[in-house]
């Protein structure tokens, strides 16, 4: 045994630190929010063994080292989790330490207590932003581009716990890329479930009113064009379908209103961006804020005067209601655009 000097010149033994095991139940917002990843990380820092699984009823992990370890790993578990995780510990068990080594990503697993809380949809992030409009990356101009920290989440799901053969993905297999970034620890889409990209994932198509796919190499281009010529368009969002033409087309705005029956209540518009918000309303602080939280909400902004949006967008009401782009192809299509309408696709 290694051996301590006291002051009085005797040896004191050095016993070792002693090992504990918890078993946590971790629920809330939890999947779909980088959470495992997070876990992980956490876990490793704080050189803890043990595992991490997706079940139905919420997140389940089993940590394994010193007390001081175990207590730091719990205090960021709670305090510093991912952005966009809501967590509650809704069990936490002492168990005997089992000595194995390393940390680990279970499998996930079923069950029928399905009590887990899905993540909404969330707006594309700044870091996904600037890949999308890289030329030298490898999803440059990528409609589909997700990470851990955004994408889609609720609207592709269909069953728990979260993964991605329970989701719309399932009928595309990553490509070696894709797979080397989803299992490195290091990269933000590390288990990022929707983790594409143009070689593997999803692809845009073109249809004209009939539903035939309409011939071309780039259908975003083609679409730009059919709206800048004065078309309505359907584009299909996470959840559903907007109709959409330029907002500061007056005819387009009204062949909407005929085509919708929809004489005089307000389009709301999505604007490129906070600069395009700023040219036609007056817009304050709070309300930048509010725009740009997660949820992109549409908010109602004060009409400037002389704003260059088509009178029969918002007629006989001095606001706007304004949201900013959500997915990567809306923020494709607004960058020839100011503003355009979005609207819902429903039938009146």
């Amino acid at each position: 045994m290694d051996r301590l000097v006291d002051l009085t010149g005797g040896d004191l033994p050095q016993f070792p630190a002693v090992i504990r095991r918890t078993r946590y139940l971790f629920t809330g917002i939890v999947q779909g929010v980088g959470f495992r990843p997070f876990i992980y990380r956490t876990a490793r820092e704080y050189g803890l063994t043990g595992w991490v699984q997706n079940r139905a009823d919420g997140v389940w992990a089993e940590v394994e080292g010193t007390a001081s370890a175990l207590a730091a790993f719990k205090e960021d578990v709670i305090s510093n989790p991912p952005p966009l995780a809501e967590v509650a510990i809704s069990l936490a068990v002492d168990l005997l330490p089992t000595g194995e080594g390393g940390f680990q990503i279970l499998e996930s697993e079923g069950g029928e207590a399905r009590k887990v809380h899905i993540s909404p949809d969330i707006a594309v992030c700044d870091d996904c932003l600037a890949e999308l409009f890289n030329p030298a990356d490898r999803r440059h101009r990528y409609p589909f581009i997700n990470c851990t920290n955004c994408g889609p989440r609720l609207t592709i799901i269909n069953d728990i716990p979260y993964d991605r053969a329970r989701t719309s993905m399932a009928c595309f297999p990553m490509c070696p890329a894709c797979r080397q970034e989803f299992e490195d620890p290091a990269n933000r889409r590390f288990h990022a479930e929707p983790n594409a990209c143009p070689a593997c994932g999803p692809k845009l198509r073109l249809l004209d009113g009939d539903g035939q796919a309409i011939p071309t190499a780039d259908p975003l281009r083609k679409a730009v064009a059919a709206l800048k010529q004065g078309d309505i368009v359907a584009v299909k969002g996470l959840g559903g379908f907007h109709l959409a033409v330029d907002a500061t087309n007056e005819e387009a705005v009204q062949k909407l209103r005929a085509r919708k029956l929809r004489e005089e209540k307000p389009f709301a518009i999505m604007v490129r961006d906070l600069a395009a918000a700023r040219e036609i309303t007056d817009i304050s602080f709070e309300e930048e804020r509010l725009l740009q939280t997660p949820q992109r909400p549409i908010v109602l902004l004060h009409k400037k005067d002389q704003a260059a949006i088509a009178s029969s967008v918002a007629p006989g009401v001095d606001t706007f209601g304004v949201m900013l782009p959500y997915t990567p192809l809306h923020h494709l299509l607004l960058q020839e655009f100011q503003a355009l309408v979005m609207t819902s696709a429903n039938k009146s």
